[in-house]
């Protein structure tokens, strides 16, 4: 069974509710009537509920529950609730009502908050910054977590390398340029992701320019340091670097240039140095090698909410939806 065949089975035996704010959106509406037909998840979508309809003309989306903010029996709550998680920031009842009844996405995060639903998925139409800013306002980190973070599951076909071709790539789409503090923490975040999500044992490699040694610079210095930080912070998982990326996924090439590891050659969790190194990866991955790709995913929030690639399909949305309900599961 295919990665995201085996999540939508795992999502399907749950059941949760996802939350889907950006339902004015065709490829939301699409998706939504997808994820209903397949039973992935129940689908709440925000709106008034004629205007969505228009929207999704031709779909079936009769099984979504719809809630409009300006007749949601439970605004006067969630404005109570909201003025007590953000009271110190200066919020007041009017100020939380505006917020709510004009922002789907503060909206959704405090269905998430309430259990009202159990994630979201948004950012069709919205930046990352819009997506995630009610987030960490909200739900805030999960406990343990110093980062909020982001990931790919990439999935390459024909590949012995990996668990049978399957990774995550981190981060490659929310940590601009991580000190070895965040980077540690990025890599520990990926291990877990990469357990719940792929049902494997995580094999993480901290990547570079250099393999044990083989070049000095203080980028280097950096992946060294997050290696150190996060081996002391959880024994438990199998990571090691500084590699290259040969040296992390081929085992001839890992046994060749760090024989003392028992780490490389054998990685499935690549964790990038920096920003500009992920996202260039998991493209060149993607495009190069055809690989299927699905994030990037939020790891770090309390509860799951994930943002998606203003250029996304339907389809990718609807595999994002499926992941939200499995990271749910935890």
């Amino acid at each position: 069974m295919s990665f995201i065949n085996s999540i939508k089975e795992r999502a399907r035996q749950a059941k949760k509710t996802i939350v889907l704010p950006e339902s004015l959106e065709r490829r939301t509406v699409e998706a939504a009537e997808q994820v209903l037909a397949e039973g992935i998840a129940n689908v709440i979508l925000i709106g008034n509920k004629e205007e969505i309809e228009k929207v999704a003309q031709g779909l079936d989306i009769s099984k979504a529950i719809f809630v409009d903010p300006c007749s949601f029996e439970k605004m006067e709550e969630y404005v109570e609730c909201l003025v007590e998680l953000r009271k110190k920031k200066g919020m007041t009842p009017e100020k939380a009502e505006e917020l709510l009844k004009n922002d789907a996405l503060y909206l959704g995060v405090m269905m998430v908050k309430n259990g009202m639903a159990d994630g979201m998925v948004a950012g069709a139409v919205n930046s990352t910054a819009n997506v995630l800013r009610p987030s960490l306002q909200i739900l805030k980190t999960a406990p343990g977590t110093r980062l909020v973070s982001s990931f790919f599951v990439m999935v390459v076909p024909d590949c012995e390398y990996g668990a049978n071709g399957t990774f995550i790539f981190s981060d490659c789409g929310l940590v601009q340029n991580p000190n070895a503090e965040e980077l540690a923490s990025i890599a520990l975040s990926s291990a877990k992701s990469f357990e719940n999500l792929v049902q494997e044992e995580a094999v993480v490699g901290m990547l570079s320019h250099s393999t044990k040694g083989s070049a000095k610079h203080d980028d280097v210095n950096k992946v060294l340091e997050a290696t150190r930080i996060a081996k002391e912070q959880n024994k438990d998982v199998k990571l090691d670097g500084e590699f290259q990326l040969d040296a992390a996924i081929v085992p001839s090439v890992g046994a060749a240039k760090a024989p003392e590891s028992e780490v490389a050659g054998k990685v499935n969790v690549l964790v990038f140095p920096d920003l500009d190194a992920g996202n260039i990866g998991y493209k060149l991955t993607q495009r190069l090698a055809k690989a299927e790709a699905y994030g990037p995913i939020t790891q770090g929030i309390a509860k799951p909410v994930n943002d998606l690639s203003r250029g996304c399909t339907s389809e990718d949305i609807v595999g994002v939806v499926a992941v939200t309900a499995v990271q749910a599961q935890l």
